[in-house]
């Protein structure tokens, strides 16, 4: 028989990484150290498992693996005292003990909660608070971190870093705030948790369009948010989004795995309870009447959900949900967004002139939805211009060969 793949452990990293770097946090009460034992663990899986076989409890093993690593590190320790590192690491933080089975408990808070809150502490800067969640909590590297904020890679690593010694030296608490600390930190937790699932929805690097586990851990964190807070309405429509999300994604990749986009999908394939169930969480946010920017996204993915065809949409309704949320959240990425809808009410030359006032150079999915409007004008030539621009700035494979194909279709046409 033989043992675990390198992908099967690779698997294995993107469903535990987040958990076990969050309960050694906790136990040892030191993001960087923490951090290091479990990649050291998974370097220890990747030479063991294959030969043993995977453990009944991969998460437990991997945080008593990390423990020992960062106990057996300490010893090695010359620039603290070995006797103090040893009872640091011995000794539970908060006198909580240390249990690797518990891991898997349901009855236990949850420790990845803990670390978003952690991250979120208002002492640090808003754009790190979220680069080091997704550092810690979806094990992303650093280079695609840097993708999502469209940063260089050294800056973004340099974020990172501040982030942690900022926790350190500041001696933040690894907790989930009490009642009171709750409103300085509930939006920056939202925001992370949405970036979160947007770089699950669609990874900004790899062979894969989607990463299915980092969704569903956004989803079941959003979940866990709504009930901890419950009476907050962007807290309930980001769980709304996410779920109106999810239900179409077995209709986002065709057979071999291609890219089809919304109006192309087959609508028999989306998750109708997950569609009936993010709907009535927009019912539900609009009794508040407490509207903001994630209840307005779900509100437009709900009036997508309703359509059942493409050509069905009420695009006029959606153009006017967006208007809601440019004047909520006007961002230069909702204005794309919005424009895209406006094609479809008022053509594509006036979605092209707002398009072309947006400065969005290094996103990629501006410059295909310019392409599109390009190619419906019949600009065919700058069309595929803009498709190999837009191809240049991604490093997902799906959206590459989807960008390309397009490119190669447009040009095949000018024959």
């Amino acid at each position: 028989m033989t043992g675990p793949s390198t992908a099967d452990i690779g698997r294995v990293f993107r469903e535990e990484y987040g958990r076990a770097v969050a309960v050694l946090t906790r136990v040892l009460g030191d993001i960087d150290l923490a951090e290091d034992a479990v990649q050291d663990a998974f370097s220890t899986a990747v030479e063991r498992w294959p030969g043993e076989g995977v453990p009944p409890s991969p998460a437990g093993w991997i945080i008593t693996t990390a423990r020992r690593r960062a106990i057996d590190r300490a010893r090695r320790e010359a620039a603290r005292p070995v006797k103090h590192a040893e009872a640091d690491l011995l000794h539970p933080v908060s006198g909580v003990a240390f249990d690797p089975e518990a891991v898997d408990s349901p009855g236990i808070p949850d420790d990845r909660l803990r670390l978003i809150f952690t991250c979120c502490h208002p002492a640090l800067a808003p754009r790190s608070r979220v680069a080091l969640t997704l550092r810690l909590l979806g094990g992303l590297t650093t280079a695609q971190i840097a993708r999502v904020f469209l940063v260089p890679e050294a800056t973004m690593a340099q974020r990172i870093s501040r982030a942690k010694r900022k926790i350190r030296d500041a001696r933040i608490p690894f907790r989930i705030p009490s009642p009171d600390e709750f409103p300085e930190r509930l939006d920056a937790v939202r925001s992370v948790l949405y970036l979160v699932y947007t770089e699950g929805h669609t990874t900004s690097t790899g062979p894969e369009l989607a990463d299915t586990d980092l969704c569903a851990e956004a989803v079941r964190l959003a979940r866990l948010l709504d009930g901890l807070v419950p009476g907050e309405p962007e807290t309930t429509g980001l769980l709304a989004l996410m779920l109106l999300g999810e239900s179409r994604r077995p209709a986002r990749t065709g057979r071999g795995g291609e890219l089809v986009l919304l109006a192309d999908q087959d609508r028999s394939r989306w998750d109708r309870a997950l569609i009936d169930e993010g709907q009535a969480l927009v019912r539900h946010t609009l009794r508040w009447n407490r509207p903001g920017p994630y209840q307005i996204q779900a509100a437009i993915a709900a009036v997508h959900a309703e359509a059942p065809a493409f050509e069905d949409t009420d695009w006029a309704q959606i153009v006017a949900l967006y208007d809601l949320l440019m004047a909520a959240d006007p961002t230069p990425v909702v204005a794309l967004h919005r424009a895209v809808a406006l094609a479809e009410v008022e053509g594509p030359a006036v979605a092209l002139g707002i398009v072309d006032r947006l400065d969005l150079e290094p996103y990629h999915v501006f410059h295909a939805v310019r392409a599109d409007l390009l190619a419906r004008l019949g600009r065919i030539t700058e069309a595929c211009e803009t498709y190999a621009t837009a191809t240049a700035r991604t490093a997902n494979t799906i959206e590459r060969a989807h960008l390309l194909r397009r490119r190669d279709e447009l040009r095949g046409s000018l024959r």
